[in-house]
């Protein structure tokens, strides 16, 4: 009998139902498991209750943009890996985010995205751990 293959999971936190569902669709190519949510609090309470091997999040939300998200999560796990998407990276090249692991201007590309993945799962994990795209 074989047993399952656990497979990493990502926390895809974005407000448009599209943009996360083509992360999950990327995401299961390149090995991930994902688990999808639209806000900021509902990020913080999925935190909570599961661990992660990346979390990938918008910047511009409702209520909590993903700057906010991502000194939440480090207040509560330092060494977790965090992904910023965003149509205004301009804005954080020469003001960086130290909560932020990673910026990717939006729209993203594949291989950027793959890169950006290794880039800050590396910190967290071994190499042979990250998961190659098929």
């Amino acid at each position: 009998m074989n047993s399952p293959v656990c497979r990493p999971t990502v926390l895809v936190v974005d407000d448009e139902p599209l943009v996360c569902n083509a992360l999950k669709f990327l995401l299961d190519r390149f090995g991930f498991d994902t688990v999808m949510v639209q806000s900021g609090a509902e990020a913080l309470e999925c935190f909570q209750h599961k661990e992660f091997q990346l979390v990938i999040t918008d910047f511009a939300m409702p209520r909590m943009s993903g700057v906010d998200l991502a000194i939440a999560i480090k207040a509560r796990s330092p060494h977790q890996p965090i992904l910023m998407l965003t149509a205004y990276a301009e804005r954080f090249w020469s003001e960086p985010v130290a909560a932020v692991d990673k910026i990717l201007a939006k729209p993203i590309s594949i291989p950027k995205l793959q890169e950006a993945i290794k880039l800050v799962s590396a910190s967290a994990a071994p190499p042979e751990s990250i998961p190659a795209a098929n």
